[in-house]
């Protein structure tokens, strides 16, 4: 088991989409405290894995279990388990007709029925940490793309979730604003959050992550310490999408 309680455990995960197999037989955890950076090309099956993880999609077969218990008619229900894991998105997903306060106590007050005073308190806190709390009364539309993903983070962390998820979120930013996107991803993985993140962007993978995966064609070809991976892959595969990436 090793020292650290595994609060996500992915065995022989297949999904299909009619007659594309998309993950092929994935196997893989996520420890308490542990950030994982998940890479690969384009359709290897990285968000798809975590869509399904997060039951946006439903795995064709295979299990997930969430600190031991399977989240598929174990003691812990599908709508239990999406609670427990903090979502953030490529395209942002803010509610647009609401304030940024209120993104960010709308799951808090309706889905954990807290009150609005504790979720304005605990929305706050998170809105300062990301460097967004000037900006509560502002709507999604006044804002630039790296300051909407920054509430977007916010919010996810309002509902003080056990694990956050991230799909690719920077990849719909403009470059000029991936910096200050990954500046507080890395500020949450120094405080010890649990996070598992897909991404293209291979210095903030080295730099942050405890364990790289690299997916190809659905499956993981290889998996470790981000300086093995980066430095010395076993694979070909990863040492030929290591390099056209690193060249681009």
């Amino acid at each position: 088991m090793g020292d650290k309680t595994k609060v996500i455990e992915v065995r022989h995960l297949q999904k299909s989409f009619g007659a594309n197999e998309v993950l092929k037989d994935i196997n893989f955890d996520v420890s308490e405290g542990e950030v994982v950076c998940v890479i690969g090309s384009s359709g290897s099956g990285k968000s798809t894995l975590l869509r399904c993880i997060n039951l946006l999609e439903i795995a064709s077969s295979g299990e997930i279990y969430y600190r031991g218990e399977s989240i598929h008619g174990g003691k812990i229900t599908g709508a239990q388990y999406r609670t427990k894991l903090g979502m953030v998105f490529q395209q942002f997903n803010l509610f647009n007709n609401l304030s940024v306060l209120d993104n960010c106590t709308v799951g808090p007050v309706k889905v954990l029925k807290k009150s609005k005073q504790e979720a304005r308190e605990i929305a706050m806190k998170y809105l300062k940490q990301v460097g967004m709390a000037e900006y509560i009364e502002a709507r999604p539309s006044q804002l630039s793309g790296g300051q909407k993903q920054r509430v977007a983070i916010a919010r996810a962390l309002s509902m003080e979730p056990d694990a956050l998820l991230f799909d690719e979120p920077t990849s719909a930013l403009d470059p000029e604003m991936v910096g200050e996107v990954l500046k507080v991803i890395k500020s949450l993985a120094e405080m010890g959050l649990t996070m598992l993140v897909v991404t293209h962007e291979m210095a903030f993978a080295r730099d942050v992550a405890d364990r790289v995966v690299f997916m190809d064609q659905g499956i993981i070809v290889e998996e470790g310490d981000p300086r093995e991976i980066f430095t010395n892959p076993k694979h070909e595969r990863t040492r030929a999408f290591l390099k056209r990436t690193l060249e681009q």
